[in-house]
């Protein structure tokens, strides 16, 4: 039979509304055949990711749907939808869950299936609708009680009123700020002939400064003796004290020379990241035969030890090339603690070579009839395997290139595994691997690392809406895959030369009623007594902890691991520290504390508990969310939109002063927030530090992942670096408010005049987020800003895009009609384009 191919389906997508019948969303589905035969008959079935549930009840156009797994959807005939003729088009209206007021949570990932269900079933890709923009109240608000305005250029403008082009002389010149820097008489040209001057000792990080200067135009040589740029090991005496003075460093520039200081070789090579700093800003856009430096002299050193950024790229593959880049841009910034997430529901990331099928299996999503090949597709990844955004894995050779990259720059990296929830994609391989081993009669094997029960009848669904995503942690193969894992990746650490100080075992979002079904859980807690299922997740964090234990390792893992649920007089339940694992080497990450969801001292309980804690709050530390309420800003939004001032304004050791509304803009309820934990003088010590998180559901291509990240990782370091800027000790709030947003505007300054351009030209240009302008009519002429002062406005009257060519923005402009912008960055890189009419 002759049917439209996937190319000749296309799709579109529109919001109705998502204030209907409480907190549900109308959508329609336009599909239309674009080829000269029918699509017919009852055995083909449309498929796609959606990360909203459907009312299965809710769905017209003659189809059914039914969830498969996780995000994975499909739509089938029914018998009233008989034939879509050669250029007709069908609507399909449905009723989906919460709201729908972002590009990003639009389905995503279509393709077509003919013989469905059948052995002979074979898939093409359709790819991704085109969406609707949302432009009423109802399609932008997420309910009758969303109370955030929704971004326009008036409110970008009304944002940035504040903000204004200061001196060059007045913006910082070093990020993030050191604790003191002095300024001097004259300046120290680099050139040709200046010696990098070194011990052995410092080897690599004279390699380092080489290459860096080499990068912008000049190589200087390396000599053991000698004048020009002096790197040693030394005292430092800091101005103010801190914890963390073995990344101390002193930088001094004279006439005569330059000297970097170190307490430590990670102390000098921070000095080298405030030295290339100081570099001028157009050598970073185009090599120069000599660089002059300014004399000055910087007496530095970090506030936390733990300066981290957190990369997923389990549930959408980012290459080596992308993770060598953040890198990168991470030691610029002294950040030192690289979290590599690289295992989830959706995929396994690195090879193992002990259990090959870790990624022969894991690593692939696709169409797939039983994913005994492969994973099923999630977050739009589609129906091809090879060349998706869901397919990708580091082999052995790779990461131990990312592990020496990551050393050579002082960055720890601390991978995650995760288990025993967010682990399918293992749970998957383990299965081919059971299937194999007993096809072939050794059973013994075939049970080595098996991770499953089959008989388990438990009843769950995770946040990801995944039905069999953890592991039986009754069984014994389960701890025998984690020692496997473990030893195949302490010895990629050794061959790297790279410290293994800690694993993070994810350890977060377990579905409730997983284990419940299992009866092998079930035989293993009668037979040890146990009484709860808290008990059987605490044997298993025990267990784990035994075996990084064996390894040296600490144990990292998200505020889940550290955590049990009291059980209150009123029948409800309230998440407090578990005291059983005070003193086991446990490291949690603290994540939820969305403003009025009940949790946000639970970082601060713990800490006060005697537990070592990093702060990766959602409101203010995660990058994957999207920067506004703009349906064509990528991102989530569950926990927030998170434009860069608002880690800038995050206040690790004080969340509640600073902050204002919960997630849907209403007033926060201060009674509450007075009644919540406070850090003892003993939790601020046990504050280890802060860390920025790119989640990777709409992490879908490297530039999406930079975009993401930058420049709110620039943020990032200056607040979990620079001194406390006090804040939280100005009781006035008026006075507070107006300290902070002086503050905001000299690192708006920076941004715009000093980091961003340099980005433009590092590593072939960063691609950071170039920050739309906002824009207002007043007395008939239009009126713009920019929230980093010093990148280019530029603007069109005659209906044409602006480009690198048009008019540049400087005052007011008297125009009729409709008025164009858009911001540019050094190299013409250009924002999303304003319209205002005038």
């Amino acid at each position: 039979m002759t049917r439209p191919t996937g190319a000749q389906l296309k799709l579109k997508w529109e919001c109705i509304t998502n204030h209907h019948e409480g907190d549900n969303f109308l959508a329609e589905l336009t599909l239309t055949n674009h080829s000269a035969t029918p699509l017919s008959g009852s055995d083909w079935a449309l498929y796609f990711n959606t990360c909203r549930k459907i009312h299965p009840d809710s769905v017209g156009g003659g189809v059914a749907i039914s969830q498969i797994n996780g995000d994975l959807w499909k739509l089938v005939p029914t018998a009233e939808f008989g034939a879509l003729a050669a250029g007709e088009s069908r609507k399909i209206g449905y009723k989906g869950m919460f709201w729908v007021i972002q590009e990003t949570d639009a389905p995503l990932g279509f393709y077509v299936v003919y013989d469905d269900g059948t052995p002979a079933a074979t898939a093409q890709a359709i790819g991704d609708p085109e969406i609707v923009p949302f432009t009423s109240p109802e399609q932008r608000n997420r309910s009758l009680s969303d109370k955030v305005e929704p971004v326009t250029a008036a409110t970008r403008y009304a944002d940035n009123k504040d903000l204004s082009l200061l001196p060059a002389a007045q913006v910082g010149q070093i990020t993030p700020t050191p604790q003191a820097q002095v300024s001097g008489h004259g300046q120290f040209v680099i050139d040709a002939q200046t010696l990098i001057v070194h011990s052995a000792e410092l080897t690599s990080e004279a390699a380092f400064l080489q290459q860096s200067l080499a990068d912008l135009g000049v190589t200087p040589a390396r000599a053991a003796q000698g004048k020009g740029i002096v790197l040693q090991l030394g005292k430092v005496t800091l101005p103010h004290a801190t914890g963390n003075s073995d990344e101390a460093y002193e930088l001094e520039v004279t006439a005569a020379g330059i000297s970097i200081t170190g307490v430590t070789a990670h102390g000098v090579f921070n000095g080298i990241q405030s030295l290339r700093q100081l570099l001028p800003v157009a050598a970073w856009l185009n090599e120069q035969p000599t660089l002059a430096v300014a004399a000055v002299k910087v007496t530095d050193a970090p506030r936390f030890a733990y300066r981290g950024m957190h990369l997923d790229v389990g549930r959408n593959f980012s290459s080596k090339t992308t993770v060598l880049r953040l890198l990168e841009v991470m030691a610029l910034y002294k950040l030192n603690k690289f979290h590599f997430h690289v295992t989830d529901d959706e995929g396994w990331r690195v090879e193992i070579p002990t259990l090959p099928e870790l990624t022969e299996i894991g690593s692939k999503r696709g169409f797939t009839l039983d994913e005994t090949d492969n994973l099923v597709p999630c977050f739009g990844s589609g129906a091809e395997v090879e060349g998706s955004h869901g397919t990708g894995y580091y082999t052995r050779a790779d990461f131990i290139e990312i592990l020496r990259f990551a050393t050579e720059r002082h960055i720890e990296v601390i991978p995650e595994f995760d288990v025993p929830g967010h682990a399918r994609a293992a749970i998957k391989a383990m299965n081919v691997r059971y299937t194999r081993l007993l096809a072939e009669g050794r059973v013994n094997e075939a049970e080595e690392y098996l991770l499953a029960d089959f008989d388990d009848q438990s009843k769950y669904e995770s946040v990801q809406l995944w039905n069999d995503n953890v592991i039986c942690i009754a069984k014994e193969s389960c701890y025998r895959f984690i020692e496997t894992v473990v030893s195949d990746i302490e010895a990629m650490f050794i061959e790297a030369g790279a410290p293994f100080k800690a694993l993070h075992t994810g350890g977060d979002e377990i579905p409730h009623g997983a284990w419940e079904g299992s009866p092998i859980c079930q035989a293993f807690m009668a037979d040890k007594g146990m009484k709860t299922i808290q008990e059987l997740q605490d044997y298993f964090l025990s267990r784990f902890r035994d075996i990084l234990t064996r390894h040296n390792l600490a144990v990292a893992g998200w505020e889940e691991i550290a955590l049990i649920k009291e059980h209150q007089p009123d029948g409800s339940h309230k998440l407090a520290p578990n005291p059983k694992f005070k003193d086991a080497n446990f490291r949690p990450y603290i994540w939820n504390n969305v403003w009025g969801w009940g949790q946000e001292d639970i970082a601060y309980q713990l800490a006060n508990a005697g537990y070592k804690v990093v702060l990766s709050n959602v409101t203010d530390l995660y990058f994957d969310l999207a920067y506004a309420k703009d349906p064509a800003e990528p991102g989530y939004y569950w926990g927030g939109f998170i434009e860069t001032r608002k880690p800038f304004w995050f206040c690790p050791l004080d969340i509640y002063t600073t902050a204002t509304v919960n997630l849907f803009g209403h007033p926060l309820d201060r009674a509450a927030l007075d009644k919540m934990a406070r850090l003892t003088e003993t939790g601020v010590q046990n504050v280890l530090g802060i860390q920025g998180q790119v989640w990777g559901e709409n992490a879908r291509n490297p530039g999406r992942v930079e975009y993401l990240t930058c420049p709110r990782i620039i943020a990032l370091a200056e607040r979990a670096w620079a001194q406390d800027p006090g804040w939280t000790f100005i009781a006035d709030a008026d006075q507070r408010n107006a300290k902070m947003a002086t503050d905001w505007n000299e690192f708006a300054n920076r941004l715009g005049q000093r980091e961003l351009p340099r980005l433009d030209g590092f590593l072939g240009g960063y691609g950071y987020r170039i920050p739309l302008p906002g824009a207002i009519v007043e007395g008939g002429k239009l009126l713009a800003n920019i929230s980093a002062p010093g990148l280019t406005v530029r603007y069109t009257t005659d209906g044409s895009e602006p480009d690198a060519s048009s008019a540049v923005y400087s005052g007011a402009i008297a125009a009729k009609g409709t008025v164009k912008l858009a911001s540019f960055s050094h190299t013409n890189r250009k924002s999303r384009t304003v319209s205002v009419d005038v």
